[in-house]
């Protein structure tokens, strides 16, 4: 049984709902990333990745959900 390869980058956030664009964390770098996208964590599972970079987003412990 193999295991999935980690994920490129990993970012630890306190919210159940994030948005990824591939390039925010970039000094103008939004010609180098994707379409914004929305992605809920599911809290049983505690982490969730982009579909477009793989970016993975970690819940912190105790994080708090997005109404």
């Amino acid at each position: 049984m193999s295991s999935q390869p980690p994920a490129p980058e990993t970012v630890t956030v306190t919210s159940t709902r994030v948005a990824c664009d591939g390039a925010s964390d970039i000094p103008g770098g939004a010609a180098l990333g994707h379409p914004r996208v929305f992605i809920e964590i599911d809290p049983d599972i505690g982490h969730a990745d982009c579909g477009y970079c793989d970016r993975r987003f970690v819940l912190a412990g105790g994080g708090e959900a997005h109404h």
